[in-house]
């Protein structure tokens, strides 16, 4: 993977850093836009920590990768890719974090793609808004390769609970049951910088222009100012999201505590094998049975 993204994207990474990734569609409800304001966030905090101690210690190396397509049509889509790639020019050439921070948008996300990308995955992100996601099976290849998952309770998420434990994955955010409640209490808001104070530094950076000309992204920045228009829950979530991510953290650095959670997701993870889901196809759908080749006879 390291590799690939010197050679195809001119991106040095460390292959001994956190990979920390997202390939879904690009969709408001995926919330890469979330992601992306924490990888803000998560730059301002490196600058500042370097710039008031001098030094690198205990701050950990993270490669952030997006990929995924958006429709024709979906301004909002394609603005989300257009602010990743702009964090990304910033973060990538900038000398004085050291290297600390890579980030990737890796274009024309494919299935060959996934088969690079997948197992090269330390930490995969399936963080969509409570409720909204369909039981994709991204999540599934993730962790049947080892990857930990960080995300919302929310699509195959919640299966995936059942089988591998809360205990080894990093679940935050409002729920299903919890969505609808907070929009309509968020329907009464209109203070542009009520929210947790960290989330309004990441997206007051885009307002100002850290990342190109802010007006660029006003169609999807603005509204996140307004509670009553943030419909996809990013200041709701965000609080939440950075504690799972400072548990994430620690718990990579402490290199046994993560190779056991990695082997005890991958190790329930059974159940969602393609072999046990085509047999019970065949035994309860397609009612067809094994036959013996001609060299079994």
């Amino acid at each position: 993977m390291a590799v690939f993204l010197q050679k195809t994207m001119g991106v040095h990474v460390d292959p001994s850093a956190l990979f920390d990734i997202q390939i879904k569609r690009i969709h408001e409800y995926k919330r890469q836009l979330l992601n992306i304001l924490r990888v803000i966030f998560y730059y301002q905090t490196i600058k500042e920590k370097i710039e008031v101690t001098r030094s690198t210690t205990n701050i950990l190396p993270k490669v952030i990768v997006f990929g995924g397509k958006a429709a024709p049509g979906y301004h909002k889509a394609k603005l989300i890719i257009k602010l990743i790639n702009a964090v990304a020019e910033k973060v990538n050439g900038d000398v004085s974090i050291q290297g600390l921070l890579k980030v990737v948008f890796i274009p024309n996300y494919s299935v060959s793609l996934a088969e690079l990308i997948i197992p090269a995955s330390d930490l995969s992100q399936h963080i969509s808004t409570a409720g909204m996601e369909a039981s994709g099976t991204s999540n599934m290849k993730f962790a049947l390769n080892g990857g930990l998952i960080i995300g919302t309770l929310d699509g195959a998420n919640i299966e995936i609970r059942e089988a591998i434990g809360l205990d080894n994955m990093f679940i935050f955010g409002k729920t299903a049951d919890q969505v609808g409640p907070t929009r309509q209490s968020n329907s009464t808001k209109f203070s542009a910088h009520g929210e947790d104070p960290r989330y309004v530094q990441a997206i007051l950076a885009v307002k100002s222009g850290q990342f190109g000309p802010g007006e660029t992204f006003n169609d999807i920045i603005d509204p996140l100012l307004n509670p009553s228009h943030d419909f996809y829950l990013l200041g709701a979530d965000f609080a939440s999201y950075l504690d799972a991510h400072d548990k994430v953290d620690k718990a990579f650095q402490n290199k046994n505590q993560w190779t056991k959670l990695s082997i005890q997701s991958t190790a329930g993870m059974g159940i969602f094998s393609s072999d046990r889901s085509i047999k019970e196809y065949a035994d309860n759908i397609w009612n067809v049975k094994p036959i013996k080749l001609p060299s079994q006879h």
